[in-house]
């Protein structure tokens, strides 16, 4: 039976006790089931979605992005149209083929262009994972940078910034983001060397980024402020080290756990941020694809094919959900107090 310690509250084992607190979080981090099973499932679904231009050629044989309102396919050993003529009301129009659950064959159904909406669906996630994944990376960069020279400074340097933060969050998130992306979305962003083109996937990524900067910044700000008061900062400064090795050695180190953490729950929220900018038209533009435009492209077929908005709306769902459990299984093992306080 192996012996258990508890340090700083929380029982662990002798060899763990002795290793560095990245490994002891780690190690936390790998016996929370809740958090590996909701990271075994968002690798499942980065993986679906990496593959899917294998899925598109190999298995479906079809191009999610060329419309195919003349193709037919195979149900049932025949042959059939992918978009059928509606039997509903005057039997005007037409009705696209619902879902076979054959993956070779239209697997999920077709949209109202006779797409397959499994391959887009995949392709649909490659780029709502990978605008929610980086524009939580910038976000969280930016702030950390923009957190720790208020929190340090202070005076006039925090004024600045905080009132620059306040700015920001005094409009409603997605109104803010609406007005950018129409803005930007007609001329493109041109910066100086920075030259980002409309239609640019960049786009959807800088607006989102910015948009959360203060929610990340603001905590890192208060953190900082709480440091300075500490004793290893007056000897760092005692010692004559200048303020950028002190951020950068001192400070950056104690406010990185807490980057951590907001990492996975900034993806998260930046993926359901874009997900509704491209649900209304001012997020990602035709002939890419994120779940969001799905959803607006299954909206119309909602009573006669609603598997193409649920399956989207479901993909974003889980998605979410599962970077917000394995978020919370980071914090958790960065900072193991954290559950004991919330128990209390």
């Amino acid at each position: 039976m192996t012996a258990e310690l508890a340090v700083d509250g929380v029982r662990t084992t002798p060899a763990a006790a002795g290793a560095g607190p990245w490994r002891q979080a780690g190690a936390r981090l790998l016996r929370n089931r809740s958090a590996m099973i909701a990271a075994s499932g968002l690798a499942l679904i980065v993986l679906a979605c990496v593959l899917a231009p294998l899925y598109a050629s190999a298995v479906a044989g079809t191009d999610p992005f060329v419309s195919n309102v003349s193709g037919t396919t195979v149900v049932g050993g025949q042959q059939v149209q992918v978009l059928q003529q509606s039997t509903e009301g005057l039997g005007l129009g037409v009705t696209p083929i619902g879902p076979t659950w054959d993956p070779g064959h239209f697997f999920l159904g077709a949209d109202g262009q006779g797409r397959d909406v499994m391959a887009r669906l995949l392709y649909g996630g490659r780029n709502s994972l990978l605008i929610g994944g980086a524009a939580a990376l910038l976000c969280c960069f930016l702030a950390t940078i923009l957190g720790i020279i208020a929190g340090y400074f202070g005076g006039w340097v925090d004024s600045v910034l905080s009132r620059f933060f306040d700015v920001i969050w005094a409009f409603p998130v997605y109104l803010l983001a609406i007005c950018l992306s129409v803005v930007l979305l007609t001329s493109g962003l041109h910066l100086g060397p920075v030259h980002i083109d409309a239609g640019s996937l960049w786009l959807p990524v800088l607006i989102i980024a910015v948009i959360y900067v203060p929610y990340v910044a603001r905590p890192l700000r208060g953190q900082v402020m709480a440091l300075r008061g500490k004793e290893f900062l007056h000897a760092a400064v005692g010692l004559g080290a200048s303020d950028l090795r002190i951020m950068r050695r001192e400070v950056l180190p104690n406010v990185l756990p807490t980057v951590i953490v907001f990492l996975p729950l900034m993806t998260a929220l930046n993926m359901l941020t874009e997900s509704a900018l491209s649900f209304l038209s001012v997020g990602v533009q035709s002939p890419d694809a994120s779940w969001g435009t799905i959803i607006n492209d299954g909206l119309a077929l909602l009573y006669t094919r609603p598997m193409i908005t649920i399956s989207a709306g479901l993909f974003v769902a889980l998605t979410a959900v599962a970077l917000n459990v394995f978020g919370d299984g980071v914090r958790d093992a960065l900072d193991p107090n954290a559950r004991l306080r919330g128990a209390a």
